[in-house]
């Protein structure tokens, strides 16, 4: 789950992190009103999308009137695949440098990943290529948080700011990072303000959606997730399901398989109408699943590769077939079908319905594209 910058600092401030002082707005009065309050200030779109400045939707206001006209501006506006309804009015903080500081899940080292630069207010991809030599990477251990003689070491000899309050602002951003079950936690940019001070201008905040049952109070403060209402049922149903463009439905256990089954499809010319996973428990949902997948008008065939392991194929086969011949959708349906009882799997297909699965998957997905143009 993301988080806008306005939902995110508070999380921040409650660990001893400075942030800016603002005011939340939903309209250009309210805006006029926060700048009356703040003085000479920073409108800000609020969505859960990067490069806001960019997209134009960051405006200094000097005043309540600027401010006003910089809501205008930027409400209503998209940014990304956003449409800006909220804004962020900050007052104004000098600052003399910009640097960049994240906590993030690192696939390389199993664990968190700290990153540092004292160059900042761009993006990492561009710290990393401008600045390679600048950008601080230190995994640490999720059970002990950072170790202080590690950090001490890995920061850059010379810093543009006390060396005891950056390492305990960093400290202090890893253990946000823990205690909200983060994915992704970045300041950037991290400042340092005219009077010495570290300030964090911005924040971006991504929490595990596998945690968000037990981070239900934070939850209520992220930004939903945008589905289509076919997402929305699926996720009602506790599928996991992702609406396309395209013309071969597919339906796969396991999103390793799912997902190689949706690049073969692109590799033979086609376009996937969907992502849908019915591994593990899902087989017993075959029904409501096969159900999502059709009701996409675009869908012009059924594309179904099973391979199991620890999972049992004619189980997985036996819910596809009984829900197809319960919706009796006018389509073509392609099987391949490989792993555990694969041979029970294949003569249920051939006896109820009267096709016979694809030995290979690449000629199974050749005839699903075949039959979507």
């Amino acid at each position: 789950m993301n988080f806008e910058e306005h939902a995110a600092k508070p999380l921040l401030r409650a660990a001893g992190i400075d942030t800016p002082r603002g005011v939340l707005a939903h309209d250009a009065g309210e805006a006029a009103q926060a700048a009356k309050q703040l003085g000479p200030c920073v409108v800000k779109a609020q969505v859960a999308a990067g490069k806001r400045g960019k997209a134009g939707g960051v405006r200094l206001a000097d005043d309540p009137e600027a401010a006003r006209a910089a809501a205008d501006a930027i409400l209503g506006m998209r940014i990304g695949e956003h449409r800006v309804e909220r804004l962020l009015v900050e007052e104004q903080v000098a600052f003399a440098r910009e640097m960049y500081a994240a906590v993030l899940d690192d696939p390389a080292s199993k664990g968190p990943l700290l990153l540092f630069s004292a160059e900042g207010g761009m993006d990492i991809e561009e710290i990393a290529a401008k600045h390679p030599d600048a950008l601080v990477r230190l995994p640490a251990d999720i059970r002990t948080g950072l170790d202080a003689r590690l950090l001490d070491g890995a920061l850059p000899a010379s810093l543009p700011c006390d060396r005891a309050a950056l390492a305990g602002l960093l400290d202090r951003l890893f253990r946000v990072y823990v205690e909200s079950d983060a994915e992704l936690l970045e300041i950037n940019p991290l400042v340092v303000a005219k009077d010495g001070r570290l300030v964090a201008l911005d924040c971006k905040l991504v929490i595990d959606d596998s945690a968000l049952p037990r981070r239900q109070g934070l939850a209520k403060s992220g930004t939903p997730e945008t589905v289509t209402p076919l997402e929305a049922r699926a996720k009602a149903l506790g599928l996991k399901f992702i609406e396309l463009d395209g013309t071969v439905g597919v339906l796969a256990n396991g999103a390793g398989l799912t997902m190689t089954t949706m690049d073969a499809v692109r590799h033979y010319g086609g376009n996937p109408a969907n992502f849908m996973e019915i591994g593990g428990e899902s087989y017993t949902k075959a029904k409501p699943a096969l159900e999502l997948v059709l009701a996409n008008p675009r869908v012009r065939c059924l594309l179904v590769n099973f391979c199991g392991a620890f999972a049992r194929t004619d189980v997985m086969t036996e819910g596809v077939v009984a829900a197809w011949q319960a919706l009796q959708p006018d389509l073509p349906i392609f099987f391949t079908i490989h792993g555990t009882n694969e041979d029970e799997a294949i003569a249920l297909v051939k006896e109820r319905l009267g096709i016979t699965p694809f030995d290979l998957m690449d000629d199974a997905v050749k005839a699903a594209v075949e039959a979507a143009r």
